[in-house]
């Protein structure tokens, strides 16, 4: 892509996902994470209906009168987008890839976190690390995160999740929002790293996905390639059972998700590029207000 077209797609979605995170986002985004990080700010005189959880032991001691920990609400977070890169993310069929979708999604979360002071950075991952940029503030960080979304040449086309999930425990010290954009279109298990990853982060998953992953059309002989291997082959789409196969595999693969999120008790949504991602988002910040 020339660098005039770049930055052309670049205001374009500065301009429409700035003002979704402005108009829609900001109070939605503030109440859904704002809230979880907590800072110690003082100890104070222990008051009838105080949390005996709060008590402050050692300054307890040191005074014969129990004292408590008072917290407030951390005025910095710290958000990470850990975005797959892999071959998969290139397919589209309807009105967009779901690259473009994750681009969009992305650029509308980074920008309603400097709206609320936060720094944002990012992990490009596919089966390895691509790309880190450490988290900063404002709105040039953000158009070359965009900037370099839409310009990005992954080493390589596989995915591996685990491997995103364990470097960010490695390299993010604080508790940090983190945001994982991906299709999970893998064949490897994830569910440790991601219990581990959620215990020291707030950790939210994004999945974008393609309606042709879960239904096909009835179109006669069809050449399909597997993006992440090369692989390609010609299937025939007026069969019934081999649309239905096709069906039950994406139902199946939807359930272990399900319930991998459930079991590291990770927050999650599921969005196609022929929806509108703003009613999604919406959706689950809600459910965590």
């Amino acid at each position: 892509m020339e660098t005039s077209e770049i930055l052309k797609k670049v205001r374009k979605i500065e301009i429409k996902t700035r003002g979704l995170s402005q108009n829609i986002f900001a109070g939605q985004y503030h109440s859904a994470f704002k809230g979880r990080g907590m800072a110690f700010s003082e100890v104070r005189e222990y008051q009838f209906g105080d949390d005996v959880r709060d008590i402050d032991w050692n300054v307890t001691a040191r005074f014969h009168h129990p004292y408590v920990k008072v917290f407030e609400e951390e005025r910095e977070l710290t958000v990470m987008l850990l975005i797959d890169v892999s071959g998969s993310l290139d397919f589209g069929t309807v009105r967009q890839t779901k690259r473009d979708l994750v681009t969009e999604i992305a650029g509308t979360l980074a920008f309603s976190a400097i709206q609320n002071n936060d720094k944002i950075g990012v992990i490009f991952f596919s089966d390895r690390i691509e790309k880190y940029i450490p988290p900063q503030k404002g709105r040039k960080h953000i158009l070359y995160i965009i900037r370099e979304m839409l310009d990005f040449h992954p080493e390589s086309n596989k995915t591996n999740i685990g491997i995103a999930l364990e470097y960010l425990t490695k390299v993010t010290k604080r508790r940090s929002i983190a945001f994982l954009l991906s299709d999970f279109y893998t064949h490897q298990g994830f569910s440790k790293e991601i219990q581990i990853a959620n215990r020291k982060h707030d950790l939210v998953a994004i999945q974008i996905y393609d309606q042709r992953a879960k239904t096909l059309p009835d179109i006669g002989l069809m050449k399909v390639r597997d993006a992440e291997t090369g692989h390609e082959m010609f299937i025939d789409t007026s069969s019934k059972k081999l649309r239905q196969a096709h069906t039950h595999y994406w139902l199946t693969r939807q359930e272990l998700l399900k319930q991998t999120f459930a079991k590291s008790n990770v927050d999650w949504v599921s969005i196609a590029t022929d929806e509108d991602y703003v009613k999604s988002m919406m959706m689950l910040f809600a459910q965590r207000s």
